[in-house]
């Protein structure tokens, strides 16, 4: 028997979620995939992560800083400036890690996750292996805490 070439292949695709600031719906969305991976018995199929970072400022919003900056002068007199805090966007990455056997078990996870409750509203992206942002999204998910 042959074993120390052999790797078995895994089926592997990514979903993402954009949340947005919706920080309650992502916390709801690990809750649910957590349930899953308890009920399932789904622990090293379904790994999630939490990807944020902060929201990209818009144009309107720059402009009203400047104009803001502009009114108050350059001496600040003291005084800590009163800036809100930067929102955080919230993504949720989800990798499915299934093996080659377990192949309608994967495309049966990919249909159901994005059309469940706190997912479908935070526009579902779908990334499998053979797509050309896969390699993209893997590094990022791998590189996260």
């Amino acid at each position: 028997m042959r074993v120390s070439g052999y790797r078995q292949r895994m089926a592997q695709s990514f979903l993402v979620f954009d949340f947005g600031n919706d920080e309650e719906s992502a916390q709801q969305a690990r809750h649910k995939v957590e349930g899953w991976k308890q009920g399932f018995r789904l622990d090293k199929k379904l790994l999630l992560k939490f990807d944020r970072s902060e929201a990209p400022e818009t144009e309107e919003s720059a402009e009203g800083k400047s104009k803001d900056q502009k009114q108050k002068g350059t001496k600040s007199r003291g005084k800590k400036s009163a800036e809100k805090p930067a929102e955080e966007s919230v993504k949720l990455m989800l990798r499915l890690d299934f093996s080659d056997h377990e192949r309608l078990s994967h495309q049966r996870w990919l249909e159901r996750i994005p059309s469940e409750a706190p997912f479908k509203d935070a526009q579902p992206k779908i990334i499998r292996q053979n797509d050309a942002e896969f390699m993209d999204v893997a590094e990022r998910f791998d590189s996260l805490t």
